[in-house]
């Protein structure tokens, strides 16, 4: 269970916010302009329909078989980030840097109106799931050595910026797990790698299934932007 523990502690430094270890000081600053702007979910729509839909859904359901993940109901604050670190180039998503290309997608604003959107969309229910088999040992690993970052119901930190795994599908967190461990996010640490490509096929497969289980809308957690609105 120590692995579990350490993936966790790694994961979470890994994406944490502004001023933790990893973030550039473009991103940092990327994302204090975001906490100075006001949301605009109806422009977050548009935007998401226009761009998003495609690709993720249009309830934020993603698509498990193309590893494409839910974003319905995921935290405004690691959404944003998602947007800065793409467009540093602190993250590789092919799709997802293509997208951003477009002029609309540029600033800002735009990301933190298509995060407040995003928010708002009820939680998938229907969600791909492994087979069962290493449901237990996920379970463990999960609730014996993780629920300190993640919360018992897997919903992220205070903050917003470690991000909600519920409501997930079981390919694409089986996926993330493997492709962070081969250099995915150019931002990981390289002890991030050494730990994820040491986990066996059973510890990956169980932690991504018993995750893709934990579904509903759970507690209320805020991202507060420096206009003093509080955001899930």
């Amino acid at each position: 269970m120590r692995k579990a523990s350490l993936m966790c502690e790694i994961l979470i430094a890994a994406t944490l916010a502004a001023g933790q270890a990893g973030a550039t000081e473009s991103v940092d600053e990327l994302l204090q302009d975001a906490r100075d702007r006001d949301a605009d979910p109806k422009r977050g729509r548009e935007l998401f329909v226009q761009y998003c839909v495609e690709c993720h859904g249009d309830r934020g359901q993603g698509n498990a078989k193309r590893h494409i993940p839910v974003i319905a109901r995921q935290r405004q604050a690691y959404i944003v980030k998602q947007f800065a670190d793409i467009r540093e180039q602190e993250r590789t998503a092919p799709p997802m840097h293509g997208i951003m290309k477009q002029p609309a997608l540029s600033d800002v604003q735009a990301w933190v109106d298509v995060a407040v959107y995003t928010n708002t969309l009820k939680p998938v229910t229907s969600v791909q799931m492994g087979n069962g088999k290493f449901l237990q040992l996920g379970e463990a690993m999960f609730r014996e050595q993780c629920t300190s970052c993640h919360g018992e119901d897997a919903r992220g930190d205070e903050d917003g910026f470690v991000p909600s795994l519920r409501n997930q599908h079981y390919a694409y967190l089986l996926g993330e797990i493997k492709e962070l461990g081969g250099g995915h996010r150019s931002n990981v640490n390289p002890e991030l790698i050494r730990f994820l490509n040491s986990l066996d096929q059973e510890e990956r497969m169980g932690l991504a299934d018993y995750l893709s289980r934990i579904q509903g809308k759970p507690r209320d957690l805020t991202w507060l932007r420096n206009n003093g609105v509080a955001g899930d």
